[in-house]
């Protein structure tokens, strides 16, 4: 076993049951331990919990991850252990982390993790091979509302690709606080706010059906099959995505029937 370097560890969706061997032998081997904080995060009670099983850790948040210089610095020297929410590669950050590692001649690991991301597409019951370009709604900053998330919608749907949309984490888009996950209410505002900037064709928008898909991974998962108009009745849970059906086949309105709620 290596005696310095770096290891990227994907500690599972939030459900720290989900996290594999090796992913806990190498956290408990770390010397020093990281959780990287600004691309998702862990209930208080499952911070708790990672600490007893893995040795203590301190937060990692953007502006440390993005420079890299301090951490890479040490793991010259000692064995270091950066936890992350989900699978650490699908993060752009991350895979800079690597190549940065090998120009350096720092010996690099990377132990996979269950992803949200893979979650959400397997889960929903729409066909893996039927989604389009993934897109990310973000916070308004001031006046400023890209509508690209959108358009990308719409180019989707003109192919009959469905859209897996992850939520904005931070609305100070600074990386430096603890996450503060936008709602499905939010999003739904946002994806408004966004048509009526578009010259798109959507006003329709309201219409659209769409899944929401909290906390994936963890014991309070949840799937809610509903319409952009009625986001704003969608409350609880943490961490959110949305998927945004195009034409679905017979199986897939199968799936997506069973996920609305009955009363």
């Amino acid at each position: 076993m290596e005696k310095t370097g770096l290891s990227l560890i994907g500690i599972g969706p939030g459900n720290l049951d989900l996290m594999t061997k090796q992913a806990i032998d190498v956290s408990q081997s770390a010397d020093i331990r990281f959780l990287e904080g600004y691309t998702s995060s862990l209930p208080t009670e499952s911070q708790k919990e990672l600490e007893n099983m893995v040795g203590e850790w301190s937060m990692l948040m953007r502006p440390m991850m993005e420079s890299a210089d301090e951490i890479l610095k040490i793991a010259e020297n000692k064995k270091v252990a950066i936890m992350v929410i989900g699978d650490p590669m699908i993060a752009t950050t991350h895979i800079d982390i690597r190549l940065r590692c090998l120009e350096r001649g720092i010996n690099f690991n990377y132990i996979p993790g269950i992803s949200a991301i893979s979650l959400a597409i397997s889960t929903s019951g729409l066909q893996s091979y039927r989604f389009g370009r993934q897109i990310t709604i973000t916070y308004q900053y001031g006046e400023y509302l890209p509508i690209s998330p959108l358009i990308q919608m719409v180019e989707n749907r003109s192919r009959g690709l469905h859209t897996l949309a992850l939520l904005d984490l931070d609305p100070t888009g600074m990386g430096v606080e603890i996450p503060v996950p936008m709602t499905p209410e939010e999003a739904g505002r946002i994806l408004k706010e966004m048509a009526k900037k578009s010259e798109e064709n959507v006003d329709d928008i309201e219409s659209w059906n769409v899944l929401v898909c909290s906390d994936l991974g963890t014991f309070s998962e949840r799937i809610i099959a509903t319409t952009v108009g009625e986001l704003c009745n969608i409350h609880g849970g943490r961490i959110h995505s949305l998927i945004f059906p195009s034409e679905m086949h017979e199986m897939e309105n199968l799936a997506f029937n069973s996920w609305k709620i009955h009363s």
